[in-house]
């Protein structure tokens, strides 16, 4: 059945598009890498590299079609790749490093700026394979430009591979020290989740799962700027009414998105797969979720009623989603990363937004502690305790969580670091110094709860 939409649908978004920031955050192709196993890591490498050139080396030219032709913004055009620890088992951590090379090499030259699927899945335990991509990280990421790498530690259905979330520890402040002259960038490009998704666009967690087609679209739209300015709009809505707007104006974003991302599937001739309707905010001011928040009412975000403001949010874009398409998928919901968001880098500065509170509101959004600085001396163990308190909030709740927080080498809480670009600029925030040490150490797997007897 052939895919409608009228024009007048895009003609009223246009405004949106004009004055309050909306735009296709990205178009992600995925691509299936299952075919390019066995032989030397230079055989593997190199079957990876001609796999993603061939497939992909329209997709930015056929974005930039799409914007030019449309006139919507589309801010950029990434690939996920089949998590490399699958197809290719047997290698060293260094021969998993020198394949992190082709697969930037391929992203070059195809001119995206991120590629993901430098991957594990190790939520029930690893393989040798899981463990030499794991301990290939660091050097991967200091040694490339584009590759983004994630981990999932944990399922609802499996509990939580413990083991795996202390190792993470270590491989996150390795990674902060061998970026250490970047003030630990290299850990913007790491994500460790919990029921990690196979569709998503957005990066650095982006993968191509094994229950993925031999290539796909998946369309990353954004529009907090748009939410805001409906907020701020309707200054005496109640919150049911409110929610109500916020519900409508994500069915007409979402439109925009599915049109967007099947025309660019038709072009490209591959599958479209899904549209991740996340409200993605970036460092530029009025692109804000902490700012929506606060036109909902709240003097600062991260005040006493921010996880009930941001759960409305949450659901009313979900709900708006799922009426306007059939193919909503990835995270789809509202990011809260405090260097990409402006007003999270305020409430942080004004004392109102602490980890804590960060902890609790990611109990109702999508992902989790996203682009959090820390102080450098951070020990492992704590950070791995983060990541498994995280990983809990998704396991009992059967959603989707994540951590990527970055410590800073050499920077003490309050201290200031600057990424730039849509990584943003934020103060370091200060963690609870009591140790989580023995407690990580134990290993293990935390068992699957209740809820997951479903069958």
């Amino acid at each position: 059945m052939k895919y409608m939409i009228h024009p007048e649908e895009v003609m009223e978004t246009l405004n949106m598009l004009q004055s309050q920031k909306l735009d296709i955050r990205t178009i992600t192709m995925g691509i299936s890498l299952r075919g390019c196993s066995g032989g030397s890591v230079h055989d593997v490498g190199r079957k990876i590299f001609d796999r993603i050139v061939n497939k992909a080396e329209r997709l930015v030219k056929v974005g930039e079609d799409i914007e030019r032709e449309y006139g919507i913004p589309i801010v950029n055009k990434r690939v996920s790749v089949t998590p490399i620890a699958l197809i290719a088992e047997g290698f060293s951590p260094d021969e998993m490093v020198v394949l992190g090379k082709y697969v930037d090499r391929a992203a070059e030259e195809v001119g995206v700026n991120f590629i993901g699927g430098f991957s594990a899945l190790v939520h029930k335990g690893f393989t040798q394979g899981d463990l030499a991509l794991i301990h290939a990280i660091p050097q991967t990421l200091a040694g490339t430009e584009r590759v983004c790498a994630s981990v999932n530690v944990g399922t609802t259905k499996a509990g939580i591979n413990m083991d795996a979330v202390s190792l993470m520890g270590r491989v996150i402040k390795e990674t902060a020290e061998l970026t250490r002259h970047r003030d630990g960038i290299g850990c913007a490009k790491i994500v460790v989740f919990c029921n990690a998704p196979e569709d998503n666009p957005f990066m650095a967690g982006a993968f191509h799962g094994i229950g993925e087609p031999d290539a796909s679209i998946n369309i990353g739209i954004s529009g907090p700027g748009v939410v805001l300015h409906v907020v701020r709009e309707h200054p005496e809505a109640d919150l049911g009414t409110l929610a109500n707007l916020i519900k409508n104006t994500a069915f007409k974003i979402t439109r925009m998105g599915e049109l967007v991302g099947r025309e660019a599937s038709r072009r490209l001739g591959v599958s479209f797969g899904i549209v991740d309707l996340s409200l993605a905010p970036t460092p530029a001011p009025g692109d804000s979720v902490a700012e929506i928040l606060e036109a909902m009412g709240l003097e600062k975000c991260g005040a006493p009623g921010s996880t009930a403001a941001l759960a409305l949010l949450n659901d009313a874009v979900k709900k708006g989603g799922a009426m306007a398409s059939s193919y909503v998928g990835g995270l789809s919901g509202a990011f809260i990363p405090v260097s990409e968001d402006l007003g999270m880098v305020r409430a942080v500065e004004a004392g109102s937004l602490t980890i804590d509170k960060l902890e609790a509101m990611t109990s109702v959004c999508s992902v989790g502690l996203d682009m959090v600085i820390v102080p450098g001396d951070i020990p492992a163990e704590t950070i791995a305790a983060i990541i498994a308190d995280e990983a809990a909030i998704g396991m009992i709740n059967n959603k989707t969580t994540a951590v990527r927080v970055i410590p800073a080498p050499g920077k003490k809480a309050g201290e200031w670091v600057e990424f730039g670009g849509l990584l943003g600029r934020g103060p370091v925030m200060e963690v609870n110094c009591f140790s989580s040490a023995r407690f990580v150490e134990r290993g293990g797997r935390i068992p699957a709860p209740i809820q997951a007897l479903t069958n």
